[in-house]
């Protein structure tokens, strides 16, 4: 999150009013927009949509990593919210200051949107999430999103929720 408000930082103080500069010719350039949409600028102007979306997602990730065991076989999974999280958190940010999302990073080679270092978070986490509840995980990994399980007892136990026996 830090790197990303400081990258966002610079190209206001760098990028705004400015022609693109180009890193790479016809592969990357830094080129200055401000995005009042969602990705690929959809949704523009819809702010309060994204506010709320934004602190429902991030209760959600809060309840599954308090629920989430600390054991080594979940790590990538902590990572990988703990990354989309930052993503979220910077992008909202820059909509509660700004009213739009500083985007600088332009791919000039396919014609891609202007993203940021956010949206790369995001990006990469989700795809990373995707990889690791398709492949990696098995349901009895992920039993404590419902609950059976004890959060630390590390060994997949059924908790005792009260109930007679």
């Amino acid at each position: 999150m830090l790197a990303d408000q400081l990258t966002k930082y610079l190209a206001v103080l760098y990028l705004r009013g400015q022609e693109s500069f180009v890193l790479i010719p016809g592969v990357l350039e830094l080129l200055y927009l401000e995005n009042n949409g969602a990705a690929f600028s959809m949704l523009r102007g819809r702010q309060g949509f994204f506010y709320i979306l934004t602190i429902i997602f991030l209760a959600a990730v809060t309840a599954v990593l308090r629920k989430m065991p600390d054991t080594k076989r979940l790590q990538p999974l902590r990572i990988s919210l703990l990354f989309l999280t930052a993503g979220a958190v910077g992008n909202f940010i820059d909509r509660v200051l700004h009213k739009y999302v500083v985007d600088f990073i332009y791919f000039s080679l396919i014609d891609f949107p202007v993203f940021n270092i956010a949206d790369i978070c995001v990006t990469v986490s989700v795809a990373v999430l995707a990889v690791l509840l398709l492949f990696y995980y098995k349901d009895s990994d992920l039993a404590f999103l419902s609950g059976r399980f004890r959060k630390n007892d590390g060994q997949g136990e059924e908790a005792d929720r009260g109930e007679e026996k």
